[in-house]
C-alpha cells in the first residue's frame, strides 16, 4: 500500500479549523502524509498561538500547516460570510490548483486526495480537473447538513423563497425521523445583513450541487445524537467523535492561546461543582446582558470557570468590564481555555454553552449536563437536540425585554444540577459516543473503512 497524501482544506473559522485538525491528526496516526491548508489570516493566528503556547512543540508536528491569500485585506470583516464567500471563490481556486503543483514540482509531493470542508466545495473542482479524488467533510452537525441538502423542498413547502428567506413561522420536519425545526434553523438568513445572507445562500447552493463530484461524505456525529439525520442521508458516513486527544498536540490548530492555569484551578475544587461558561470564537454580548451573566453567576454561590474573550478588534462590544459590583471571589475567568481538558475534568458539573457543534460534542463525550444559551446558524437547532431530544439540558427562558436575567441563571443552574435524570441520561450518552471511537465501533469502523481506501 502507497501512503497517501491528503490536501486538507477547512472553512476558514475556529470551529471548523478544530475538528479538521483532529481528523487529520487520525490521518497521520494511520500512516498518511497531511497538507493542511488555511487561509493566510487563520494560518497567521495558528502559528502565533503555537508560538505563545506553553509545551507546543512546533518543530516535530506530521502535519505540514500551509497558507494561500483569501483575497480580503488585513481589516476586512471576516465575519461577514457573504463577503468571505465571495472572495475565496475568486481568489483561492486558482492558488489552490497552483499550491498543489508547486509540491509536486518543487518538493516532489504528489496530493492524492483533497479532504474539503462542505463550505469549501469549489475545491472538489480542482481535484477533478487535475484527477484527484475529492472528499466532504461535513464539521457540524449531520441535521444541518440534510437541511443544505434540502433547500429545494423547503422551496416547494413554502418554508423559504427563491432567495433562501424564511417565508413562514411554522416550524417544519425533514422527515418524520426527524426533531421539528423552527425558522432559526434557516440559518444563511441569520447572516449580517439581506445581501449577505443572499451571498451565503448561493455559496450553499452551489456546495450542494458540487457534491455529487466527490467520493465520501465524512461527519464529526453519531447516529445516537441524530439517528434521523443518518437515515436521511445514507451516504453519509460518522466518525464522531473528533476529540484531541490527551498525547495529541494539544495546541495545533488553536488561534488562541489557552490558559492551562485553569486546570490548576480546577484540581483544587470539589467534585461536580464548578460551572463551566464558554461561548466559543464569535458570540458577542451587549453591556447589559453581560452585567446579568456575570452577576447570574456570583448568585449562583457556586464555583465557576469563565471564558471571556478579549478580542483583537477594539470595536468588539466582547471587551466589556465587567460590573462594578461583581466580585468574582467564587470564580475563575480567563481569555482561552483548553476545553476538551476542562470538560472531562472531574471538577466540573454543568455546561453553559453557546452550543456550537464542538462543544456540543465534547460536552456530551463528558457527560456533563448543559445550559443552552445559543447565538446563531446551527446552535438553536443544537439546542433542539440537547434539550428535547437528548434530554440532557435545559435552555434559558428571556424576559420581556429579551434578557437573561441573572434571577433565571441562577434558578436553570440549580435545576439542571439537582436534575439526576439529566444527569444520568449524559452518562449514559457518554459511554454509547465514546464507544463508537473504540476498536469495533461504528466511527472507529467506518475511519478504517476510509483509510484503507485511502491507501489502495
Amino acid at each position: 500500500m502507497s501512503v497517501p497524501t491528503v490536501l486538507v482544506l477547512p472553512l476558514p473559522a475556529q470551529g471548523h479549523v478544530n475538528p479538521m485538525i483532529v481528523f487529520s491528526q487520525r490521518l497521520v496516526q494511520n500512516g498518511c502524509n497531511i497538507i493542511f491548508v488555511n487561509t493566510e489570516f487563520i494560518h497567521n493566528k495558528v502559528v502565533s498561538s503555537m508560538g505563545n503556547q506553553q509545551g507546543c512543540d512546533t518543530g516535530r508536528s506530521l502535519i505540514k500547516l500551509v497558507s494561500i491569500p483569501d483575497g480580503l485585506g488585513p481589516d476586512a470583516d471576516r465575519n461577514n460570510f457573504g463577503v468571505l464567500f465571495g472572495s475565496m471563490l475568486n481568489n483561492m481556486p486558482a492558488m489552490l490548483e497552483k499550491l498543489i503543483e508547486d509540491l509536486r514540482l518543487k518538493d516532489g509531493v504528489t496530493v492524492s486526495c483533497i479532504v474539503a470542508d462542505f463550505l469549501m466545495a469549489w475545491a472538489f473542482e480542482i481535484a477533478r480537473n487535475i484527477g484527484i479524488k475529492g472528499v466532504m467533510f461535513f464539521p457540524a452537525s449531520a441535521s444541518l447538513l440534510a437541511l443544505n441538502c434540502s433547500i429545494p423542498r423547503l422551496i416547494d413547502d413554502g418554508i423559504i423563497d427563491s432567495n433562501g428567506l424564511p417565508i413562514t413561522q411554522k416550524t417544519f420536519q425533514l422527515s418524520p425521523s426527524f426533531p421539528p425545526m423552527d425558522i432559526q434553523s434557516i440559518w444563511w438568513a441569520k447572516t449580517v445583513d439581506s445581501k449577505s445572507a443572499n451571498e451565503t445562500y448561493k455559496a450553499v447552493v452551489l456546495c450542494v450541487q458540487t457534491l455529487e463530484l466527490t467520493e465520501w461524505w465524512l461527519c464529526n456525529s453519531t447516529p445516537e445524537i441524530e439517528p434521523g439525520a443518518f437515515s436521511f442521508l445514507p451516504k453519509l458516513l460518522p466518525i464522531g467523535p473528533l476529540l484531541r486527544g490527551v498525547t495529541e498536540e494539544k495546541c495545533l490548530g488553536q488561534l488562541r492561546e489557552e490558559d492551562l492555569s485553569c486546570i490548576s484551578w480546577l484540581d483544587q475544587q470539589p467534585h461536580a461543582s464548578v460551572i463551566f461558561v464558554a461561548f466559543g470564537s464569535t458570540t458577542l454580548f451587549d453591556e447589559k446582558q453581560f452585567k446579568e451573566l456575570a452577576l447570574g453567576l456570583e448568585l449562583t454561590n457556586r464555583p465557576f470557570l469563565w471564558v471571556v474573550r478579549q478580542d483583537s478588534n477594539s470595536d468588539s462590544n466582547n471587551n466589556l468590564p465587567l460590573p462594578n459590583e461583581f466580585k468574582g471571589n467564587q470564580g475563575k475567568i480567563v481569555k482561552w481555555a483548553p476545553q476538551q481538558k476542562v470538560l472531562s475534568h472531574p471538577a466540573i458539573a454543568c455546561f453553559v454553552s453557546h452550543c456550537g457543534w464542538n462543544s456540543t460534542i465534547e460536552g456530551l463525550s463528558n457527560g456533563v449536563p448543559f445550559l443552552c444559551w445559543p447565538y446563531f446558524i446551527d446552535q438553536f437547532f443544537s439546542k433542539t437536540l440537547l434539550c428535547d431530544v437528548l434530554k440532557v439540558g435545559l435552555g434559558f427562558d428571556a424576559d420581556e425585554n429579551g434578557l437573561i436575567s441573572r434571577g433565571e441563571i441562577k434558578a436553570k443552574v440549580d435545576k439542571v444540577l439537582s436534575d439526576e435524570n439529566i444527569r444520568s441520561k449524559a452518562h449514559v450518552l457518554k459511554e454509547k459516543l465514546l464507544n463508537n471511537m473504540k476498536v469495533g465501533g461504528r466511527s472507529s469502523e467506518n475511519l478504517n473503512k476510509f483509510i484503507k481506501w485511502l491507501k489502495e
